[in-house]
């Protein structure tokens, strides 16, 4: 039997996201005009799978949810998954670096890799690749567009918002 591919769009105050889904959870959150679209599938609309989905991420959207609890289903490489795992420790709120990422996976010259591999993120948002900035604090990179990670970090950050 062929896997089933499920999709939905919703507004958000960052622009539309669509939602994408195979019957064991959330294989992706995807902006508009995103670098690394989502790969091409027969995708069906479904709104009641995507509900709680939805409801969560209106609530993170208005400063009421922290930590998404939802099922996940990202696809990517053993090392990707062990990135974007990673990526769900880092508390809202709070940023890190890339080369402190790589340390808390074990491999301090692995920064690059990380920073690829968290590039290439498909759950933006719920898994928060937007907390990750270059060394400097420079807000180096991300598929959704610098304005975008920007505007996430600012609402994570409450009143004391990046300069």
């Amino acid at each position: 039997m062929a896997a089933a591919w499920f999709h939905s769009t919703m507004e958000s105050p960052i622009g539309e996201l669509t939602l994408l889904a195979d019957e064991t959870g959330l294989t992706g959150v995807h902006m508009e005009y995103r670098r690394h679209p989502p790969a091409e599938q027969a995708w069906r609309s479904d709104e009641l799978r995507f509900r709680v989905a939805k409801d969560q991420l209106a609530a993170y959207f208005t400063g009421e949810l922290r930590e998404f609890d939802l099922p996940l289903a990202p696809v990517g490489t053993p090392f990707q998954r062990k990135v974007w795992d990673a990526l769900m420790q880092i508390p809202y709120g709070e940023t890190i670096s890339y080369g402190e990422l790589a340390r808390r996976l074990g491999d301090v010259k692995a920064s690059r890799a990380v920073g690829l591999a968290n590039g290439k993120n498909p759950i933006a948002i719920i898994v928060p690749c937007h907390r990750v900035i270059g060394a400097s604090g420079d807000l180096t990179g991300y598929g959704g567009g610098l304005e975008r990670k920007r505007w996430l970090l600012d609402h994570e950050a409450g009143p004391f918002r990046l300069l």
